[in-house]
């Protein structure tokens, strides 16, 4: 969601998405993950069997559905991410084809006093380096595919999510109150941090999102136990769509209905995008929430 100022409608171009396109004590990714450890050691390649989480060859990015992550690029807000210690801090988890600079701009409008901090994801569509207008950030990926489904979806969003919570475990302090947001793949990513860890998180904020079916055992873990949490939840997206279905987005809808304490927000003639008067509720929901405040 790249953009001239704060107070833009973010237009992607090139490789990026299109944007016209208490608490139980449940078990975190790590400990789950870790139990598949030995099946993923043993993995031989493209040429075997579904073996444990790791899943069959990508044909759109090389690699395999599944196979374990690790975030390496950040970009914090101001000080460091440390300058509003008093509040939330949000996750930001861009889409695909973007990059961890493209929430920085939205961040300001929506949340201006809160801290944030931005993962690059780790699949590589692009690398940086030099290109036709100048040095580029790069193009990157949370999953193998644009938009997986089924069971290509379960295993890459299990995935990208033991990446995220392990570098929030070694860099966040653990009473730090986190929010992810995100993006499309963002989105559906940031939604998925409450499948595996949800305890971890004060509230969740998915624009243009999807949510994965879970039908392979053990990629949404804390499923059984999360509505019992009433995490608050913000879902937004556009009634005009043409990257997701709009089975996908009701289904999402539904999905979240069920299992956390959500509030939807559509809009009409919305593509894949976002839109000044999505960050306004945003900013509203936000402020009811108190996760941000209008004032430093």
């Amino acid at each position: 969601m790249n953009g001239s100022g704060p107070a833009s409608v973010f237009v992607a171009g090139g490789h990026q998405e299109i944007m016209r396109r208490t608490l139980l004590r449940l078990p975190s990714i790590m400990e789950v993950m870790s139990e598949t450890e030995d099946r993923r050691d043993h993995d031989t390649g493209s040429h075997g069997a579904e073996d444990g989480l790791v899943g069959r060859e990508s044909s759109e990015i090389a690699g395999r559905y599944g196979e374990p992550a690790e975030v390496c690029h950040v970009q914090y807000s101001r000080g460091g991410g440390r300058a509003a210690l008093n509040r939330p801090m949000f996750l930001c988890l861009h889409g695909w084809g973007s990059n961890e600079a493209d929430l920085a701009d939205m961040m300001r409008y929506v949340a201006p006093y809160n801290d944030f901090v931005s993962l690059r994801a780790p699949l590589v569509l692009k690398a940086e380096g030099p290109g036709e207008f100048g040095s580029g950030i790069g193009a990157y990926s949370w999953f193998h595919a644009a938009v997986p489904t089924g069971e290509d979806l379960d295993r890459d969003i299990f995935a990208a999510a033991g990446a995220v919570d392990m570098w929030i475990r070694r860099h966040i302090e653990a009473e730090r109150p986190i929010v992810p947001i995100g993006f499309s793949q963002g989105a559906a990513l940031a939604i998925h941090l409450l499948r595996v860890h949800p305890e971890r998180y004060r509230a969740v904020v998915a624009l243009s999102g999807f949510v994965a079916p879970g039908v392979v055992p053990g990629t949404a873990p804390a499923d059984p136990h999360l509505a019992e949490l009433n995490v608050p939840v913000f879902f937004g997206y556009g009634n005009q769509d043409s990257v997701l279905p709009k089975y996908e987005l009701h289904g999402a809808v539904a999905w979240l209905e069920e299992n956390t304490w959500l509030t939807v927000k559509n809009y009409h003639s919305l593509d894949h995008a976002v839109s000044l008067e999505e960050f306004n509720d945003l900013s509203q929901w936000l402020l009811l929430n108190d996760i941000s405040s209008g004032v430093v």
